[in-house]
């Protein structure tokens, strides 16, 4: 996450942006949530879904199903999708497919192995951030829906919302529900 950290304000030295309104999904969010406990003065507001801010040892293993950094090592993104599909109760939908297949397997797999290592952002990190903050989650979400409940906890004067009938990979689909709440939210 240091990495990532560094990758997304030298971004934002390169175009000249001091602030940012943050919005970020799952691997999006924990990123958002590092770069505003490692730079809080560069984020403005922060939206962040279905994300954690803990140790994550394990955690692929859990969202997808056991082993899925090996499969995707051996078998490919085509094999780790298949494995996948197996472990799910709805079938990927064609939007995630797409998603997914334009990934590298091996640079995923890299980073699921690295994630398993991170020992994540302590709590005091979150307890003290002073930007408008909103969490939210698939209520289906068997993964990131404890996760996110505990890190909007956290965070002084935060929102929570929980989108009802989602899962983590189908949560950004409810784009009318995640609109209505992204939306609600910056107007304020």
């Amino acid at each position: 996450m240091k990495n990532i950290v560094g990758d997304l304000t030298a971004v934002l030295d390169a175009v000249g942006v001091d602030t940012v309104d943050y919005l970020g999904y799952s691997f999006g969010a924990r990123a958002g949530l590092a770069l505003t406990a490692a730079a809080p003065e560069r984020v403005r507001s922060l939206a962040v879904g279905g994300g954690s801010h803990g140790a994550q040892a394990g955690a692929f293993d859990r969202l997808f199903f056991p082993g899925c950094a090996d499969v995707l090592e051996q078998r490919g993104m085509d094999g780790f999708l298949e494995a996948w599909n197996s472990h799910r109760v709805f079938p990927i939908d064609a939007g995630t497919r797409a998603v997914f297949s334009a990934n590298d397997a091996q640079a995923m797999a890299a980073y699921i192995r690295a994630s398993d290592a991170d020992p994540g952002l302590p709590d005091e990190a979150l307890q003290h951030f002073t930007q408008p903050s909103l969490f939210y989650v698939g209520s289906q979400d068997g993964t990131r829906l404890d996760d996110t409940q505990a890190a909007a906890a956290l965070v002084p004067n935060s929102e929570l919302h929980i989108i009802r009938g989602f899962d983590h990979a189908t949560t950004m689909a409810a784009s009318t529900e995640v609109l209505s709440v992204l939306e609600r939210f910056w107007d304020r």
